[in-house]
Protein backbone atom coordinates (compact mmCIF):
# COMPACT_ATOMS: atom_id res chain seq x y z
CA UNK A 1 0.00 0.00 0.00
CA UNK A 2 1.55 3.32 -0.95
CA UNK A 3 1.69 6.04 1.55
CA UNK A 4 1.23 9.52 0.96
CA UNK A 5 3.03 12.10 3.04
CA UNK A 6 0.70 14.07 5.56
CA UNK A 7 -0.18 17.63 3.73
CA UNK A 8 1.59 21.02 5.54
CA UNK A 9 0.69 24.17 5.60
CA UNK A 10 1.38 26.50 2.96
CA UNK A 11 2.28 30.12 3.62
CA UNK A 12 0.32 31.81 5.04
CA UNK A 13 -1.21 34.96 2.64
CA UNK A 14 -1.08 38.49 3.81
CA UNK A 15 -4.71 40.03 4.53
CA UNK A 16 -5.99 42.88 5.83
CA UNK A 17 -9.40 44.56 6.58
CA UNK A 18 -10.92 46.22 3.19
CA UNK A 19 -9.71 49.94 3.65
CA UNK A 20 -12.71 52.32 2.61
CA UNK A 21 -12.83 55.48 0.53
CA UNK A 22 -14.93 58.14 2.20
CA UNK A 23 -16.85 60.90 0.23
CA UNK A 24 -20.03 62.67 0.37
CA UNK A 25 -22.34 63.99 -1.13
CA UNK A 26 -23.84 67.85 -1.68
CA UNK A 27 -26.88 67.23 0.65
CA UNK A 28 -24.70 66.09 3.41
CA UNK A 29 -24.90 62.42 3.06
CA UNK A 30 -21.68 60.90 3.77
CA UNK A 31 -20.46 58.07 1.89
CA UNK A 32 -17.98 55.17 2.40
CA UNK A 33 -17.44 52.87 -0.64
CA UNK A 34 -15.36 49.64 -1.16
CA UNK A 35 -14.83 47.72 -4.18
CA UNK A 36 -14.53 43.94 -3.55
CA UNK A 37 -13.98 42.00 -6.74
CA UNK A 38 -15.83 39.27 -7.64
CA UNK A 39 -18.99 40.42 -4.84
CA UNK A 40 -21.60 40.57 -7.28
CA UNK A 41 -24.36 41.21 -4.31
CA UNK A 42 -23.92 44.33 -3.36
CA UNK A 43 -24.27 45.43 0.23
CA UNK A 44 -25.42 48.75 1.41
CA UNK A 45 -25.86 50.30 4.72
CA UNK A 46 -27.54 53.75 5.67
CA UNK A 47 -27.22 54.67 9.24
CA UNK A 48 -29.10 57.77 10.27
CA UNK A 49 -28.41 59.14 13.94
CA UNK A 50 -32.02 58.66 15.28
CA UNK A 51 -31.18 57.98 19.34
CA UNK A 52 -33.65 56.13 21.42
CA UNK A 53 -33.28 58.23 23.67
CA UNK A 54 -35.06 61.06 21.49
CA UNK A 55 -38.22 59.22 21.76
CA UNK A 56 -41.22 60.61 23.20
CA UNK A 57 -41.01 59.05 27.05
CA UNK A 58 -44.75 57.98 26.49
CA UNK A 59 -44.51 56.77 22.55
CA UNK A 60 -41.16 54.36 23.26
CA UNK A 61 -40.71 51.80 20.25
CA UNK A 62 -41.85 54.65 17.93
CA UNK A 63 -38.46 54.46 16.22
CA UNK A 64 -38.78 50.30 15.53
CA UNK A 65 -42.67 51.52 14.59
CA UNK A 66 -40.96 53.89 11.99
CA UNK A 67 -38.21 51.70 11.23
CA UNK A 68 -40.32 48.82 10.53
CA UNK A 69 -42.89 51.39 8.10
CA UNK A 70 -40.35 52.49 5.93
CA UNK A 71 -40.77 49.56 3.41
CA UNK A 72 -44.15 49.77 3.75
CA UNK A 73 -45.07 52.39 1.22
CA UNK A 74 -43.39 55.59 -0.34
CA UNK A 75 -44.89 58.63 -1.91
CA UNK A 76 -44.28 56.32 -5.52
CA UNK A 77 -45.44 52.64 -4.36
CA UNK A 78 -48.12 51.32 -1.91
CA UNK A 79 -46.81 49.05 0.62
CA UNK A 80 -47.59 45.91 -2.07
CA UNK A 81 -45.64 47.60 -4.84
CA UNK A 82 -42.58 48.44 -2.35
CA UNK A 83 -42.39 44.85 -1.98
CA UNK A 84 -43.18 43.84 -5.45
CA UNK A 85 -40.15 46.24 -6.91
CA UNK A 86 -37.83 45.25 -4.49
CA UNK A 87 -38.47 41.29 -5.50
CA UNK A 88 -38.26 42.40 -8.97
CA UNK A 89 -34.54 43.39 -8.75
CA UNK A 90 -33.45 40.25 -6.34
CA UNK A 91 -33.09 42.66 -3.59
CA UNK A 92 -33.98 42.85 0.28
CA UNK A 93 -34.11 45.45 2.56
CA UNK A 94 -34.51 45.76 6.29
CA UNK A 95 -34.63 48.41 9.06
CA UNK A 96 -33.72 48.29 12.85
CA UNK A 97 -33.24 51.08 15.05
CA UNK A 98 -31.44 50.39 18.29
CA UNK A 99 -29.66 52.68 20.99
CA UNK A 100 -27.14 54.96 19.15
CA UNK A 101 -30.25 55.37 15.94
CA UNK A 102 -31.61 53.84 12.87
CA UNK A 103 -29.55 51.20 10.54
CA UNK A 104 -30.98 50.43 6.95
CA UNK A 105 -29.84 47.61 5.05
CA UNK A 106 -29.88 46.48 1.62
CA UNK A 107 -28.52 43.76 -0.59
CA UNK A 108 -29.13 43.61 -4.54
CA UNK A 109 -26.81 42.03 -7.05
CA UNK A 110 -24.54 44.93 -9.10
CA UNK A 111 -26.45 44.96 -12.21
CA UNK A 112 -29.57 46.00 -10.41
CA UNK A 113 -27.70 48.32 -7.78
CA UNK A 114 -29.51 51.62 -9.33
CA UNK A 115 -32.82 50.42 -9.28
CA UNK A 116 -32.72 49.37 -5.91
CA UNK A 117 -31.10 52.47 -4.89
CA UNK A 118 -33.97 54.18 -6.00
CA UNK A 119 -36.04 52.35 -3.91
CA UNK A 120 -34.38 52.59 -0.99
CA UNK A 121 -33.90 56.60 -1.24
CA UNK A 122 -37.58 56.20 -1.84
CA UNK A 123 -38.43 54.39 1.78
CA UNK A 124 -35.60 57.62 3.34
CA UNK A 125 -36.84 60.01 1.77
CA UNK A 126 -40.49 60.26 1.30
CA UNK A 127 -42.09 57.00 3.35
CA UNK A 128 -45.93 57.18 3.19
CA UNK A 129 -46.30 56.61 7.10
CA UNK A 130 -50.52 55.60 6.15
CA UNK A 131 -52.52 55.27 9.14
CA UNK A 132 -53.34 51.91 8.08
CA UNK A 133 -50.05 50.33 7.91
CA UNK A 134 -48.41 51.51 11.12
CA UNK A 135 -51.81 50.22 12.97
CA UNK A 136 -51.20 46.99 11.37
CA UNK A 137 -47.57 47.30 12.52
CA UNK A 138 -48.12 48.76 16.28
CA UNK A 139 -50.69 45.46 16.65
CA UNK A 140 -47.72 43.28 15.15
CA UNK A 141 -45.27 45.14 17.97
CA UNK A 142 -47.80 44.33 20.28
CA UNK A 143 -48.52 41.00 19.66
CA UNK A 144 -44.97 40.51 20.02
CA UNK A 145 -44.15 41.52 23.54
CA UNK A 146 -45.55 38.56 24.79
CA UNK A 147 -43.47 35.76 23.39
CA UNK A 148 -41.14 38.22 24.20
CA UNK A 149 -41.96 37.81 28.14
CA UNK A 150 -42.29 34.40 27.94
CA UNK A 151 -38.59 33.69 26.58
CA UNK A 152 -36.17 32.92 29.88
CA UNK A 153 -33.73 34.29 27.98
CA UNK A 154 -35.13 38.00 26.83
CA UNK A 155 -37.10 38.30 30.01
CA UNK A 156 -33.32 38.07 31.75
CA UNK A 157 -31.53 40.59 29.33
CA UNK A 158 -34.79 42.97 30.46
CA UNK A 159 -34.18 42.53 34.01
CA UNK A 160 -30.64 42.55 34.11
CA UNK A 161 -30.91 46.45 31.88
CA UNK A 162 -34.02 47.10 34.43
CA UNK A 163 -31.53 46.36 37.52
CA UNK A 164 -28.07 47.84 36.16
CA UNK A 165 -29.93 51.26 35.02
CA UNK A 166 -30.86 54.05 36.34
CA UNK A 167 -35.09 53.97 35.93
CA UNK A 168 -34.89 57.59 34.43
CA UNK A 169 -32.45 56.28 31.39
CA UNK A 170 -33.63 55.07 28.46
CA UNK A 171 -31.33 51.95 28.50
CA UNK A 172 -33.44 50.56 31.66
CA UNK A 173 -36.42 49.73 29.28
CA UNK A 174 -36.87 47.74 26.37
CA UNK A 175 -35.14 49.07 23.18
CA UNK A 176 -38.65 48.61 21.55
CA UNK A 177 -40.93 49.72 23.57
CA UNK A 178 -43.57 48.11 26.35
CA UNK A 179 -47.12 47.23 25.82
CA UNK A 180 -47.78 50.47 27.29
CA UNK A 181 -46.04 52.69 25.44
CA UNK A 182 -46.59 50.71 22.09
CA UNK A 183 -49.94 51.34 22.24
CA UNK A 184 -49.96 54.81 22.33
CA UNK A 185 -48.11 55.10 18.79
CA UNK A 186 -49.96 56.34 15.87
CA UNK A 187 -49.37 57.67 12.29
CA UNK A 188 -48.41 61.36 13.48
CA UNK A 189 -46.38 60.28 16.46
CA UNK A 190 -44.19 57.94 13.82
CA UNK A 191 -43.54 60.95 11.38
CA UNK A 192 -43.05 63.53 13.56
CA UNK A 193 -40.18 61.67 14.82
CA UNK A 194 -39.52 60.79 11.00
CA UNK A 195 -39.03 64.59 10.57
CA UNK A 196 -37.01 65.00 13.40
CA UNK A 197 -34.11 63.05 13.26
CA UNK A 198 -34.22 61.28 9.56
CA UNK A 199 -32.13 63.22 7.56
CA UNK A 200 -29.31 62.98 4.61
CA UNK A 201 -27.03 65.37 7.15
CA UNK A 202 -27.36 63.18 9.70
CA UNK A 203 -26.58 59.98 7.75
CA UNK A 204 -23.83 57.71 6.11
CA UNK A 205 -24.25 55.09 3.66
CA UNK A 206 -21.36 52.17 3.22
CA UNK A 207 -21.18 50.80 -0.04
CA UNK A 208 -19.57 47.70 -0.87
CA UNK A 209 -19.23 44.88 -3.59
CA UNK A 210 -17.85 44.53 -6.64
CA UNK A 211 -18.36 47.75 -8.36
CA UNK A 212 -16.61 47.42 -11.62
CA UNK A 213 -18.49 48.87 -14.85
CA UNK A 214 -20.74 50.92 -12.07
CA UNK A 215 -20.70 54.65 -11.99
CA UNK A 216 -21.42 54.79 -8.25
CA UNK A 217 -21.41 58.59 -7.90
CA UNK A 218 -24.27 59.08 -11.01
CA UNK A 219 -26.20 56.03 -8.89
CA UNK A 220 -25.99 57.72 -5.79
CA UNK A 221 -26.20 61.28 -7.14
CA UNK A 222 -29.80 60.34 -8.65
CA UNK A 223 -31.41 58.51 -5.75
CA UNK A 224 -30.07 59.43 -2.36
CA UNK A 225 -28.57 62.61 -3.67
CA UNK A 226 -32.10 63.35 -4.21
CA UNK A 227 -32.84 63.13 -0.94
CA UNK A 228 -33.74 66.52 1.27
CA UNK A 229 -33.88 67.65 4.44
CA UNK A 230 -32.59 70.22 7.01
CA UNK A 231 -29.05 70.67 8.80
CA UNK A 232 -28.27 68.31 11.52
CA UNK A 233 -27.63 69.29 15.14
CA UNK A 234 -25.03 66.81 16.90
CA UNK A 235 -27.83 65.09 20.05
CA UNK A 236 -25.98 65.71 23.17
CA UNK A 237 -25.04 62.36 24.19
CA UNK A 238 -25.43 62.04 28.37
CA UNK A 239 -22.62 59.65 29.94
CA UNK A 240 -23.78 55.96 30.85
CA UNK A 241 -24.04 55.54 34.16
CA UNK A 242 -24.74 52.09 35.96
CA UNK A 243 -24.71 50.03 39.10
CA UNK A 244 -23.02 47.16 39.45
CA UNK A 245 -23.22 46.77 42.83
CA UNK A 246 -23.16 42.61 43.72
CA UNK A 247 -26.39 41.56 43.58
CA UNK A 248 -29.26 38.87 42.47
CA UNK A 249 -32.48 39.32 40.92
CA UNK A 250 -34.93 36.11 40.77
CA UNK A 251 -37.46 36.26 37.59
CA UNK A 252 -40.18 34.02 39.42
CA UNK A 253 -40.95 31.24 36.77
CA UNK A 254 -43.00 28.59 39.19
CA UNK A 255 -42.27 25.34 37.71
CA UNK A 256 -39.74 25.76 35.51
CA UNK A 257 -37.20 23.25 35.26
CA UNK A 258 -34.08 25.42 34.21
CA UNK A 259 -32.99 28.53 35.46
CA UNK A 260 -31.25 30.73 32.41
CA UNK A 261 -29.13 32.77 34.19
CA UNK A 262 -27.38 36.57 32.62
CA UNK A 263 -24.16 37.86 34.82
CA UNK A 264 -23.25 41.45 33.98
CA UNK A 265 -21.90 44.65 34.54
CA UNK A 266 -21.21 47.75 32.23
CA UNK A 267 -17.61 48.92 30.88
CA UNK A 268 -15.95 50.55 28.81
CA UNK A 269 -16.55 50.99 24.73
CA UNK A 270 -14.47 49.97 21.72
CA UNK A 271 -12.39 53.38 22.25
CA UNK A 272 -11.00 52.20 25.24
CA UNK A 273 -7.09 51.03 24.65
CA UNK A 274 -7.69 47.87 26.48
CA UNK A 275 -10.17 46.82 24.30
CA UNK A 276 -8.43 44.09 22.39
CA UNK A 277 -6.70 42.61 25.50
CA UNK A 278 -10.55 42.27 26.94
CA UNK A 279 -11.35 40.52 23.76
CA UNK A 280 -8.94 38.03 24.14
CA UNK A 281 -9.49 37.85 27.64
CA UNK A 282 -13.22 37.07 27.29
CA UNK A 283 -12.23 34.54 24.63
CA UNK A 284 -10.62 32.61 26.83
CA UNK A 285 -12.89 32.63 30.14
CA UNK A 286 -15.87 31.69 27.55
CA UNK A 287 -15.70 32.35 23.67
CA UNK A 288 -16.03 28.24 22.60
CA UNK A 289 -16.73 25.42 23.82
CA UNK A 290 -12.87 24.80 25.58
CA UNK A 291 -13.04 28.26 27.32
CA UNK A 292 -12.22 27.77 30.86
CA UNK A 293 -16.35 28.32 31.51
CA UNK A 294 -17.46 25.57 29.26
CA UNK A 295 -14.23 23.54 30.54
CA UNK A 296 -15.83 23.63 33.93
CA UNK A 297 -19.68 23.92 34.35
CA UNK A 298 -19.87 21.64 30.54
CA UNK A 299 -17.23 19.26 30.15
CA UNK A 300 -16.43 18.37 33.89
CA UNK A 301 -19.57 18.81 35.91
CA UNK A 302 -22.28 18.71 32.94
CA UNK A 303 -24.79 21.26 34.36
CA UNK A 304 -25.27 22.91 30.90
CA UNK A 305 -24.85 22.56 27.36
CA UNK A 306 -23.02 25.50 27.17
CA UNK A 307 -22.02 29.55 28.87
CA UNK A 308 -20.90 31.97 26.98
CA UNK A 309 -18.77 35.18 28.46
CA UNK A 310 -19.30 38.38 25.48
CA UNK A 311 -18.85 42.19 24.98
CA UNK A 312 -21.63 44.00 23.79
CA UNK A 313 -21.61 47.44 22.90
CA UNK A 314 -24.64 49.75 23.94
CA UNK A 315 -23.42 53.23 22.65
CA UNK A 316 -19.93 53.88 21.73
CA UNK A 317 -18.91 57.44 21.15
CA UNK A 318 -15.25 59.00 20.45
CA UNK A 319 -16.14 61.74 23.56
CA UNK A 320 -16.91 58.99 26.05
CA UNK A 321 -20.35 59.13 26.49
CA UNK A 322 -20.25 54.87 25.29
CA UNK A 323 -20.42 52.10 27.32
CA UNK A 324 -20.50 48.27 26.58
CA UNK A 325 -22.59 45.51 28.57
CA UNK A 326 -19.84 42.72 29.46
CA UNK A 327 -21.85 39.75 30.78
CA UNK A 328 -21.74 35.83 30.57
CA UNK A 329 -25.09 34.13 29.77
CA UNK A 330 -26.39 30.54 29.58
CA UNK A 331 -29.16 28.18 31.12
CA UNK A 332 -28.87 25.40 33.91
CA UNK A 333 -30.83 23.10 35.63
CA UNK A 334 -33.31 24.12 38.46
CA UNK A 335 -31.62 21.50 40.53
CA UNK A 336 -28.38 22.46 40.00
CA UNK A 337 -28.24 26.43 39.73
CA UNK A 338 -26.70 27.04 43.01
CA UNK A 339 -23.92 24.67 42.24
CA UNK A 340 -23.36 25.98 38.87
CA UNK A 341 -23.05 29.77 39.88
CA UNK A 342 -20.57 28.46 42.93
CA UNK A 343 -18.51 26.74 40.43
CA UNK A 344 -18.69 30.08 37.84
CA UNK A 345 -17.34 32.23 40.78
CA UNK A 346 -14.82 29.58 41.43
CA UNK A 347 -13.53 30.19 37.98
CA UNK A 348 -13.30 34.06 37.88
CA UNK A 349 -11.64 33.93 41.39
CA UNK A 350 -9.26 31.71 40.06
CA UNK A 351 -8.46 33.28 36.58
CA UNK A 352 -8.18 36.37 38.96
CA UNK A 353 -5.58 34.54 41.29
CA UNK A 354 -3.53 32.33 38.62
CA UNK A 355 -4.30 34.22 35.12
CA UNK A 356 -4.05 33.05 31.72
CA UNK A 357 -2.01 30.56 30.34
CA UNK A 358 0.30 31.08 27.31
CA UNK A 359 -1.19 28.42 25.63
CA UNK A 360 -4.99 29.56 26.12
CA UNK A 361 -3.79 33.21 24.88
CA UNK A 362 -2.26 32.11 22.27
CA UNK A 363 -4.94 29.54 21.46
CA UNK A 364 -7.23 32.71 21.24
CA UNK A 365 -5.16 35.20 18.82
CA UNK A 366 -4.69 32.14 16.77
CA UNK A 367 -8.63 31.68 16.54
CA UNK A 368 -9.36 35.68 16.42
CA UNK A 369 -6.91 36.46 14.06
CA UNK A 370 -6.64 33.53 11.85
CA UNK A 371 -10.64 32.99 11.57
CA UNK A 372 -10.69 37.21 10.18
CA UNK A 373 -10.21 36.81 6.86
CA UNK A 374 -13.33 33.75 6.26
CA UNK A 375 -15.62 36.42 8.69
CA UNK A 376 -15.53 38.81 5.84
CA UNK A 377 -15.80 37.00 2.61
CA UNK A 378 -19.47 38.84 1.90
CA UNK A 379 -20.06 42.39 0.75
CA UNK A 380 -22.44 42.34 3.57
CA UNK A 381 -19.77 41.45 6.52
CA UNK A 382 -17.75 43.89 5.30
CA UNK A 383 -20.06 46.41 4.82
CA UNK A 384 -22.00 45.83 8.02
CA UNK A 385 -18.31 46.17 10.06
CA UNK A 386 -17.94 49.46 8.28
CA UNK A 387 -21.62 50.77 9.72
CA UNK A 388 -20.67 49.52 12.72
CA UNK A 389 -17.59 51.51 13.28
CA UNK A 390 -19.50 54.94 11.65
CA UNK A 391 -22.21 54.01 14.29
CA UNK A 392 -19.39 53.87 16.79
CA UNK A 393 -17.56 56.48 16.07
CA UNK A 394 -14.69 54.97 15.73
CA UNK A 395 -11.58 55.50 12.46
CA UNK A 396 -12.05 53.94 9.36
CA UNK A 397 -8.60 51.96 9.76
CA UNK A 398 -9.76 50.61 13.04
CA UNK A 399 -10.66 47.22 11.64
CA UNK A 400 -7.51 46.59 9.67
CA UNK A 401 -5.06 47.62 13.05
CA UNK A 402 -7.49 45.42 15.20
CA UNK A 403 -6.35 42.26 14.68
CA UNK A 404 -2.57 43.34 14.51
CA UNK A 405 -3.39 44.82 18.35
CA UNK A 406 -4.71 41.02 18.96
CA UNK A 407 -1.82 39.55 17.85
CA UNK A 408 0.70 42.21 19.81
CA UNK A 409 -1.53 41.29 23.17
CA UNK A 410 0.17 39.33 25.68
CA UNK A 411 -0.85 37.11 28.09
CA UNK A 412 -1.10 39.11 31.15
CA UNK A 413 -2.60 42.06 29.57
CA UNK A 414 -5.44 39.50 28.97
CA UNK A 415 -5.49 38.05 32.46
CA UNK A 416 -5.57 41.86 33.72
CA UNK A 417 -8.55 42.95 30.91
CA UNK A 418 -10.91 39.96 31.66
CA UNK A 419 -10.56 40.04 35.33
CA UNK A 420 -11.01 44.31 35.03
CA UNK A 421 -14.40 43.06 32.71
CA UNK A 422 -15.32 40.32 35.60
CA UNK A 423 -14.45 41.39 39.30
CA UNK A 424 -16.24 38.81 41.45
CA UNK A 425 -17.62 41.33 44.01
CA UNK A 426 -19.17 43.52 41.27
CA UNK A 427 -21.56 41.33 39.79
CA UNK A 428 -25.36 42.01 38.92
CA UNK A 429 -26.77 37.90 38.47
CA UNK A 430 -30.24 38.11 37.02
CA UNK A 431 -31.69 34.47 37.04
CA UNK A 432 -35.28 33.17 35.82
CA UNK A 433 -36.54 29.94 36.98
CA UNK A 434 -38.60 28.47 39.81
CA UNK A 435 -37.66 30.73 42.95
CA UNK A 436 -38.39 28.31 45.14
CA UNK A 437 -36.35 26.15 44.88
CA UNK A 438 -33.48 28.42 43.97
CA UNK A 439 -33.61 31.20 45.89
CA UNK A 440 -31.99 29.87 49.32
CA UNK A 441 -29.10 27.69 47.71
CA UNK A 442 -28.08 30.96 45.82
CA UNK A 443 -28.35 33.13 49.08
CA UNK A 444 -26.07 31.02 50.45
CA UNK A 445 -23.19 31.71 48.51
CA UNK A 446 -22.69 35.42 49.52
CA UNK A 447 -22.70 36.66 45.92
CA UNK A 448 -25.13 39.39 47.03
CA UNK A 449 -28.67 40.33 48.23
CA UNK A 450 -30.87 38.42 46.84
CA UNK A 451 -34.54 39.44 45.40
CA UNK A 452 -37.52 37.88 44.05
CA UNK A 453 -39.45 39.53 41.26
CA UNK A 454 -42.66 38.74 39.32
CA UNK A 455 -41.81 36.29 36.12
Amino acid sequence: MRLHPQPTAGTARPWAFPAPERGGLPNGLTVLRSHRPGQRVIAVEVNVTAPLAAEPADQEGVATIMARALSEGTDRHTAEEFAAELERYGATLDAHADHPGLRVSLEVPASRLDKALGLLADALRAPAFAESEIERLVRNRLDEIPHELANPGRRAAMALYDALFPAESRMARPRQGTAESVARIDAKAVRAFYEAHVRPAAATAVVVGDLTGIDLDAALADTLGAWTGPAAGRPVWSQVTADDTGRVVIVDRPGAVQTQLIIGRVGPDRHDPVYPARRLGIYCLGGTLTSRLDRVLREEKGYTYGVRAFSQVLRSRADGAGAALLGIRGSVATEVTGPALEDLWRVLRELAEGGLTDEERDSAVQYLVGVAPLSFETAAAVAGTLADQVEEELPDDYQATLYARLAETGTVEATAAVVQAFPADRLVTVLVGDAEQIAEPVRALGIGEVTVVGG
